[in-house]
């Protein structure tokens, strides 16, 4: 099975974490709920790759973030492609008072509480893997 590694952060404000919808011009998973996620590239460093994608997505500096935890790597099959499964690495930041400022790969924003994220159309395991963070 092909394998491929990605990071998968959260971000905490409050009792609230933040829920992007993957834009229509990404090429996986458009139009669903996630975390800021991102491809980590040959042997970098998955919190580092995180941080990156932060900024990028959100426009947050890395000084404005504050890491809380990281959980252990977990695979999910895509739905998406026969024969391959994400191996995604999870983080969980807090930040205050942020302002989002979206990139092209996301098309909106909410902050959400862990309950409501069952209203919403997300991508596959968001919640096992929000899960293993709180």
């Amino acid at each position: 099975m092909r394998s491929t590694k990605i990071v998968t952060s959260f971000i905490k404000n409050d009792d609230k974490v933040l829920l992007l919808k993957r834009s229509n011009t990404v090429k996986t998973m458009k139009g669903l709920w996630a975390g800021v996620s991102g491809i980590i590239e040959n042997n970098e460093d998955p919190l580092r790759r995180a941080k990156i994608e932060i900024f990028e997505e959100l426009g947050i500096t890395e000084d404005k973030i504050k890491f809380l935890k990281s959980a252990s790597e977990m695979k999910v099959v895509s739905p998406q492609y026969d024969n391959h499964e994400w191996e995604i690495f999870p983080f969980l930041f807090e930040v205050e008072n942020p302002i989002i400022k979206l990139n092209w790969e996301n098309s909106e924003y909410r902050w959400v509480t862990f309950d409501e994220i069952k209203n919403y159309d997300t991508v596959p395991s968001i919640d096992k893997v929000l899960l293993s963070l709180l």
